[in-house]
């Protein structure tokens, strides 16, 4: 484990090198990856200018759930960018390399890309988080503030594992599947907002499918005390950011049976 971490961290400084070459490049990114999400803020914010509250949820709160939802999928999507790209060295061959190596091929495929330019995402998630918690009628206890922690590290290991689930699917379509981003990309759209103002079935796929709400909305009912249309328990909000590791650790045993079954490319 040590060891396999320690690779794992050579990887990320080489890639974060070869990054940092062109500083002014990866600086454009960056602020463009920043400018880009903090417009879609602003959409949230005319709708509250406009109406004042959605339902009976204020803006303050909605921040928080944009802001540890963005956080979050920064994190999966600068650290598990590797299996959003396998696809490429499964259609070349490539990954038979990675096969014939005495390591994971998980970690392998880790560190075949650590994009240091979702740093963007990242600030301004924190930024509209930050912001939400100042506006908020409520004082945070440090134990809250802490679930919230735990809650943003649970949803990068959901959308970690729909990236592995994404990469997964490449042993049997050598094209990225643009279906999986209605859950990663998609997801984080649905998770901007509570998860009580959709339709049944709707919240239903994203609890007990793609647990979304347990890294967003049950820790949220906790942290803000407000009045649940769902009645969720409030042990469960407190214990609910665990789904966002064991949905990853699920799909890592997907991912077992995706290698298990791949032929190469014959060729």
């Amino acid at each position: 484990m040590a060891s396999g971490m320690r690779l794992y961290l050579r990887y990320i400084g080489v890639s974060l090198r070869s990054q940092l070459q062109y500083p002014a490049s990866f600086m454009m990114m960056a602020v463009g990856n920043l400018v880009i999400n903090g417009i879609e803020f602003f959409g949230v914010w005319a709708l509250f200018a406009r109406f004042g509250s959605l339902k009976d949820w204020m803006l303050a709160e909605v921040a928080l759930f944009y802001g540890m939802v963005h956080m979050a999928f920064a994190i999966a999507e600068a650290t598990a960018r590797g299996f959003d790209i396998l696809h490429r060295y499964v259609r070349s061959g490539d990954f038979d390399r990675i096969l014939l190596r005495p390591r994971s091929t998980v970690l392998q495929v880790m560190g075949l890309e650590f994009q240091l330019m979702r740093v963007g995402r990242f600030i301004q998630g924190l930024v509209v988080l930050v912001w939400g918690i100042a506006h908020l009628e409520i004082a945070l206890t440090f134990p809250k503030y802490i679930l919230m922690g735990a809650a943003i590290l649970g949803g990068s290991f959901l959308f970690a594992g729909l990236f592995v689930l994404q990469a997964t699917l490449s042993f049997w379509s050598v094209d990225s599947l643009e279906i999986i981003n209605l859950t990663t990309y998609g997801g984080v759209e649905t998770a901007q907002v509570p998860i009580s103002l959709y339709r049944g079935w709707f919240r239903s796929f994203f609890t007990w499918i793609i647990p979304l709400a347990t890294i967003n909305y049950f820790p949220l009912m906790a942290i803000l005390a407000h009045e649940d249309p769902l009645d969720v328990p409030l042990w469960l909000s407190w214990l609910s950011p665990l789904g966002g590791p064991v949905f990853f650790w699920i799909c890592l045993r997907i991912w077992e049976v995706g290698v298990r079954h791949y032929h190469s490319t014959g060729s």
